[in-house]
């Protein structure tokens, strides 16, 4: 479970950073990567990792501003000139199947796959065997979602010493016993698997935000998850202009994460008023108020790794 931060600036793009996108691969997990926002550029932003475009099968988007959606069109197109034929769904807000729909109509590009199209709002927006998806409508000038992805709790292992003394030996039967919940021996005797296996291994949440004026509200959403992406496209002084705007700053994403019991945090959607030597100083303003936050970079790369297992 990696994050790729594709691009990081905000609403222009500028020499050191693309507008937003992010993708959350899910490999090993789902054999699939997610796509968050999908700014002008971003199919050029993935040709300088390995992420390969047909495995992208779902998108989220947060909300219609351009720096968030420019980049749709042309990344389905080139979908399908790259060996994409799965179906791809995207999740956004109302108006987000027309705007595609019409891009599409009216370039003539008829793709190679099912696109499907899911309007979201407050609550779980995707669930499957592994993973939930929920939204949350936040504070910007048009509805503008974030997004929390939770993974299940994962099966705990077998104990071998535990089916040793019952007197099952090694072989198939382990894998049996381990993928249902009772299991008949071929002595006629029936095992029950929770007592044989150790504790589950909680799953990892994570947390999207995108564009959204500070809000201490949003605690109850965010809250214990293992990563919060915030936007801070203002640095700590400028918490009026960020009002105005409908944004946030450095230290009141900072704060946010501060007051939820995140593990880390990291920032995003950076305004290209801020260069490259002044990048610490919003950093270490962040910092003072919650020591574990990284601002990222475009091709910044996060790995979310598995926790320990919980204790019963």
């Amino acid at each position: 479970m990696k994050l790729y931060f594709l691009g990081t600036g905000a609403g222009v793009p500028s020499k050191e950073r693309n507008v937003s996108s992010i993708a959350l691969e899910l490999l090993q997990e789902l054999g699939s990567i997610w796509l968050f926002d999908c700014g002008e550029a971003t199919q050029h932003q993935i040709l300088h990792t390995n992420i390969r475009p047909r495995k992208i099968d779902k998108i989220f988007i947060s909300h219609l501003h351009g720096d968030h959606i420019y980049g749709l069109p042309g990344f389905l197109s080139s979908r399908s000139f790259q060996s994409g034929e799965t179906p791809l769904t995207i999740y956004g807000p109302k108006g987000i199947e027309e705007y595609v729909e019409t891009s599409l109509r009216v370039s003539g590009t008829k793709l190679a796959y099912p696109l499907n199209y899911q309007e979201v709002f407050d609550g779980l927006v995707f669930e499957d065997e592994s993973f939930q998806v929920f939204a949350l409508q936040l504070k910007h000038g048009v509805p503008s979602f974030g997004y929390k992805v939770v993974e299940k709790d994962i099966l705990g292992e077998l104990i071998p010493d535990k089916l040793k003394d019952a007197g099952i030996t090694p072989g198939p039967i382990y894998r049996e016993i381990k993928e249902n919940e009772k299991v008949t021996l071929s002595n006629g005797e029936i095992i029950y698997r929770a007592d044989f296996i150790g504790p589950d291994k909680p799953g990892r949440k994570l947390c999207i935000f995108g564009d959204t004026r500070y809000d201490p509200d949003h605690q109850s959403f965010i809250r214990d998850t293992d990563v919060l992406v915030h936007e801070a496209t203002f640095e700590g002084s400028q918490a009026q202009l960020a009002h105005d705007y409908f944004h946030s700053t450095t230290k009141q994403a900072a704060t946010l994460a501060s007051s939820s019991n995140v593990d880390h945090l990291i920032l995003t959607h950076i305004s290209s008023r801020y260069q490259k030597d002044q990048i610490g100083n919003l950093k270490e303003e962040a910092q003072t108020i919650f020591p574990q936050t990284t601002i990222a970079h475009d091709f910044y790369e996060f790995e979310i790794l598995s926790k320990k297992s919980s204790q019963k």
